[in-house]
């Protein structure tokens, strides 16, 4: 235990003293992610040299707990981390985290050609999900815009009492029951698209409205009867009583029953979390760029002298003397041009100009 804690201050000195380089102007979110990075690198190569050269500095459930603990971080990371600090987009980070997968898989030893193919096969299996249900919500759209039926909801949204508390009441309640039955893609591509019009009516911020949808949505992992997470822990979850290897008891098996007792505590985090973000909106909108007001009736334009119609003064040739500037002066007396000229009558009379003079 004590190599553990000597390990995480460590590593917690490695990540203050890296975060004290960064330069000033350096965003404080990016500079905590950035040098929480460091320091868990610093854990995993200290450990690594551990195990490698033999030192024996660390206890054994020291090594043990970062060798187990850091590569799922690190997975983690390279598909949040990445989209965080603005390095991927969403789409780019969940390739990232698919590739690091294939690594740790490589690195463990547990790829296989059948672990491929069942990987590819509900790859595209899902992809193949999410493209029809966009197709149907599409199709739904269409059909339901044809009867005038966004004026319907824009109509019945409008009207609730408390505005813009009503709406996000009635909106988020809605979302969260749903969720019990519809998927996320259905709720992001059928129940959104829906809403969001209402709530820009209503003068809602629709960044920060996104958010608040996200969060709720998030909830249909959870939800029995048909939460994805539910359903990964099942998989998961011994069926039958078995022995520890450790300390030899018999285990009971985990029930269905207590997956779903046990996902209830973070359906109400997700709750509170809506509830925080609705009362405290800085929590979100604190980060985005203020809006930049520009007083037209300060706005000057200005225009470099020249052009068509404006004096030109010729350079003097060789030996050209008095008579060369004899000659220029009722040129460029003729080129003024009238307050009131037409331009393209200015352009015709400097065109015949030079053609005098070629001649």
């Amino acid at each position: 235990m004590r190599s553990l804690l000597a390990l995480t201050a460590l590593s917690t000195g490695a990540a203050l003293t890296f975060a004290k380089t960064r330069p000033a102007e350096t965003p404080l979110d990016e500079t905590i992610v950035v040098s929480m990075c460091v320091g868990v690198g610093v854990a995993f190569a200290l450990a690594v040299a551990n195990r490698s050269f033999k030192l024996k500095l660390l206890s054994r459930i020291a090594e043990r707990v970062t060798f187990v603990l850091i590569p799922p971080l690190a997975l983690i990371f390279l598909v949040l981390g990445t989209i965080f600090l603005g390095i991927a987009t969403p789409t780019e980070g969940g390739a990232m985290g698919a590739m690091g997968a294939l690594i740790m898989a490589v690195s463990r030893g547990r790829l296989s050609q059948k672990l491929m193919k069942q990987a590819m096969e509900a790859t595209m299996k899902l992809s193949s999900f999410v493209l029809f249900i966009l197709l149907g919500a599409t199709v739904f759209s269409l059909s339901f815009q044809a009867v005038d039926g966004q004026k319907w909801v824009e109509h019945l949204l409008t009207g609730l009492p408390g505005g813009q508390l009503g709406f996000l009441i009635v909106v988020n309640l809605l979302v969260f029951f749903l969720a019990f039955f519809l998927d996320f893609f259905e709720l992001a591509f059928i129940v959104v698209p829906l809403i969001g019009p209402v709530a820009d009516k209503l003068g809602i911020d629709l960044v920060w409205f996104g958010v608040v949808l996200a969060v709720n949505m998030q909830t249909s992992f959870m939800h029995p009867p048909f939460g994805f997470a539910l359903f990964y822990l099942r998989s998961v979850a011994p069926h039958e009583e078995y022995e520890d290897r450790l300390t030899k008891k018999r285990i009971a098996p985990i029930t269905t029953g207590q997956i779903y007792w046990g996902a209830v505590p973070f359906v109400i985090i997700q709750v509170i979390m809506i509830g925080l973000v609705i009362a405290f909106p800085a929590m979100v909108t604190g980060g985005l760029d203020k809006e930049t007001k520009v007083d037209l009736d300060q706005i000057q334009l200005e225009a470099e002298p020249g052009g068509y119609g404006a004096q030109q003064e010729d350079a003097p040739k060789e030996g050209g003397g008095a008579a060369a500037e004899a000659a220029r002066e009722p040129a460029g007396e003729a080129a003024k041009p009238k307050e009131d000229e037409d331009p393209s009558a200015a352009l015709m009379r400097e065109m015949a100009e030079e053609s005098k003079k070629k001649k």
